[in-house]
């Protein structure tokens, strides 16, 4: 198994540097991953799925990590819990049915909610239960297995988590280099993930924390050459475009800028994808992007008023004048 379980590892098939958008809950779902695709992400995470669900056999859990086939690779299904048993009918389900091209282990969410269940980075300080769950999906699938961390929670650091996991057959680790404590704001270290790879050097290594800018992505990049990519998040919210930019600047030093009309073009592909994965609900679920993608723009406050009200697509292009 452990031979099949590498021939299908596709992070070894992405050029470096890899661009990954990561997980986030209530972001992530098929429409926002197709337009990163789109615009230069290499590999698509899904939003946080609970194992436990799965365990369960939610119907909802199983839409939730649907993708396209065609528009979406390579894509990966993150799962967060706390169960060995969940984690592995979880694995079974979505390697049978859904079929994505990775399986991710969430081991670094902060969020109050899932951090107060006893999953994300509260999994990191258990050793013992942490082998346990990693073992059970790379156990029950020939897909390759990833996880994300955070750079620390309390006296355990990044490093000391993967010295204890090294030796199991996971491909890839996305670090935020920020610990449990810095949540999103906090000083973002990137020396720990430069650390990391060299301890796992035949393992993927992304670094995620803080990349809002094509800028800081080439310095992350140009300091720390041995690692293999970035996982960006919060800093692609209302610009889906920034890894094309990303991968511009790195290939000639300069990146296209995108103006009003750019955005606008691009706000209503988003929400014409939404509107075609979830009909009504996507127009209500637009909104919060359309307020991403218009933020900073000099008087579009009263743009923005209107837009956190729309109902369709076509009231979309008339506050925008498309």
């Amino acid at each position: 198994m452990k031979d099949f379980y590498f021939m299908k590892n596709f992070w070894k098939k992405v050029e470096k540097p890899i661009l990954a958008l990561a997980p986030m809950a209530g972001i992530t779902d098929s429409a926002f991953r197709q337009i990163c695709r789109e615009n230069g992400a290499d590999v698509v995470y899904s939003e946080m799925a609970n194992v436990s669900a799965f365990f369960h056999n939610s119907q909802k859990t199983l839409e939730l990590v649907k993708f396209s086939k065609n528009k979406e690779k390579y894509y990966v299904v993150q799962f967060f819990g706390k169960n060995p048993e969940h984690f592995a009918k979880a694995t079974l389900i979505v390697t049978k049915k859904i079929k994505p091209h990775g399986i991710d282990i969430n081991f670094g969410c902060p969020a109050k909610k899932v951090f107060g269940h006893g999953s994300g980075c509260a999994l990191m300080p258990q050793k013992k239960l942490a082998r346990e769950i990693i073992k059970a999906v790379c156990e029950n699938t020939t897909l390759p297995v990833s996880i994300k961390i955070r750079a620390g929670i309390g006296s355990i650091d990044a490093v000391e988590f993967i010295k204890n996991i090294k030796d199991l057959p996971f491909s890839t680790v996305m670090i935020h280099g920020r610990t449990y404590e810095g949540k999103f704001t906090g000083k973002v270290d990137f020396e720990i993930v430069s650390k990391i790879k060299k301890i796992i050097s035949n393992k993927i290594v992304l670094a995620n924390g803080g990349i809002d800018t094509p800028e800081k992505a080439l310095e992350i990049l140009n300091k720390y050459p041995d690692i293999d990519g970035l996982g960006i998040a919060r800093g692609i919210l209302g610009k889906p475009f920034l890894f094309k930019q990303i991968k511009e600047i790195i290939k000639s030093g300069k990146y296209a800028k995108y103006n009003f009309a750019k955005i606008a073009k691009l706000a209503v592909q988003h929400a014409q994808l939404l509107y075609k994965t979830k009909g009504d609900k996507g127009m209500f679920e637009i909104r919060k992007h359309l307020v991403w993608y218009f933020k900073g723009f000099p008087g579009t406050a009263e743009l923005r008023k209107k837009l956190v009200l729309v109902k369709s697509v076509k009231e979309i292009k008339t506050i925008l004048k498309i």
